[in-house]
């Protein structure tokens, strides 16, 4: 069976502006989606799922095998044509969009993955039909502002918190694979990937 990672790439971002084409360490935030997504060695394709066309050249610049647009294109109807039917083993929703949360929902494979990264909104679904029925596997994550972390890094500097103390794992990005795992245990404090 061939994995198949899609990832949900909204233009309109409205907590932050052009989050997706941002730099993060020199590299566009959905860049960095997919190269993780790219490293992980179970994963043999990466599609993204997005209604902007400045989103859709980087994602393809990345290595995004396939770029639908979900402003022309169902994107739940795509992917399930690009998997012959199947739908992907793994979707991951960054925008906090209703019907983005929905389309990776109803992208997944039956014994699929969903993630959705960030919050807002209010999103509705037939827990029955789209999610128990299927057996899909969903995590979520909250992520918070660029103004959150300023703030949490300015109360780390001002009290003179030693990051050493703070992070307690540190990883190379060709090693997300295996740092997702370990932290997935739950087990373990905060980590930070290297650049």
């Amino acid at each position: 069976m061939k994995i198949v990672a899609c990832i949900f790439a909204r233009g309109g971002s409205k907590g932050v502006p052009r989050k997706n084409i941002r730099l993060l360490g020199g590299k566009p935030l959905i860049g960095r989606s997919i190269e993780a997504a790219r490293a992980l060695t179970l994963v043999d394709r990466v599609i993204v799922s997005t209604d902007d066309v400045e989103i859709a050249d980087v994602a393809r610049q990345f290595g995004a095998e396939t770029v639908v647009n979900a402003r022309e294109t169902d994107p739940v109807a795509a992917l399930r044509e690009l998997t012959h039917g199947e739908g992907v083993e793994t979707a991951m929703d960054c925008t906090g969009n209703p019907d983005a949360r929905v389309a990776a929902v109803r992208s997944a494979t039956t014994w699929g993955r969903v993630a959705f990264v960030g919050e807002g909104n209010t999103t509705t679904f037939d827990i029955s039909q789209d999610m128990i029925r299927r057996q899909l596997t969903i995590h979520a994550s909250w992520t918070f502002s660029s103004v959150g972390q300023a703030e949490c890094a300015r109360f780390i500097a001002d009290r003179r918190v030693g990051l050493g103390r703070l992070l307690t794992h540190r990883f190379r990005l060709e090693q997300a694979e295996d740092a997702y795992r370990l932290f997935d245990t739950q087990t373990t404090g905060k980590g930070v990937f290297m650049f």
